[in-house]
C-alpha cells in the first residue's frame, strides 16, 4: 500500500513537471493611451520581460517603489524590460501627468480603468505588479512594495529564457 501511494505520487510529480511553462496564464491584452498619446498595445511587445505596474499616485508604496521601477528601468531597458505603470487613480489625467514629472518616471504610464484592473484580477490593492515572460505569460504576481533588488531578480530569471 506504501509503495502504491509513493508510486502514484512520484508519477504525479513527473507530470506535473513535464508540463513546464505552458501551465502559466497568458496576460490579457489591453491597449490605452499613454500619458503622452501615444497608443500602448501590450502584445505589440511580445519578446521582452514586461512589468505591468496597477498603482497610484495617494499609494505610499507606489511612491516608495518608483524610484526602483526607474533605476532598473534604466539599466535594463536596452536589454529588453518594459515597465507600463497603470495608474488606478480616479479623476483628472494631469494629476498622474503631474506626478510622472515630478518622480521623472522614464517608462510608459496609462491611466487604468478598473475594467482593465478587473481583467488582471487586481484593483483592490496596489501597488500590483504583474511580470510576463517574452511569450506574454504572466510569471509571477507580486502584491505589495517591491525593493530594486526584487525587480531586478524577476527580470534577470525571466530574461535568459529563449
Amino acid at each position: 500500500m506504501k509503495r502504491a501511494v509513493l508510486l502514484i505520487l512520484f508519477l504525479v510529480m513527473v507530470v506535473l513537471g513535464s508540463m513546464g511553462d505552458d501551465n502559466y496564464p497568458m496576460a490579457p491584452d489591453f491597449t490605452v493611451v499613454d500619458l503622452d498619446g501615444k497608443e500602448f498595445i501590450l502584445s505589440e511587445h511580445t519578446g521582452k520581460v514586461i512589468f505591468v505596474n496597477f498603482w497610484a499616485t495617494w499609494c505610499p508604496p507606489c511612491r516608495a517603489e518608483i524610484p526602483n521601477f526607474i533605476e532598473v528601468f534604466d539599466k535594463y531597458k536596452d536589454k529588453g524590460l518594459l515597465i507600463i505603470g497603470i495608474s488606478l487613480d480616479r479623476g483628472n489625467p494631469n494629476k498622474i501627468k503631474s506626478f510622472v514629472e515630478e518622480y521623472e518616471i522614464n517608462y510608459p504610464v496609462a491611466k487604468g480603468s478598473m475594467r482593465l484592473a478587473r481583467d488582471y484580477g487586481t484593483g483592490r490593492v496596489v501597488p500590483e505588479t504583474f511580470i510576463l515572460d517574452k511569450k506574454g505569460r504572466i510569471m509571477h504576481k507580486h502584491i505589495g512594495y517591491m525593493d530594486k533588488e526584487q525587480a531586478e531578480q524577476y527580470f534577470l530569471e525571466l530574461d535568459g529564457e529563449k
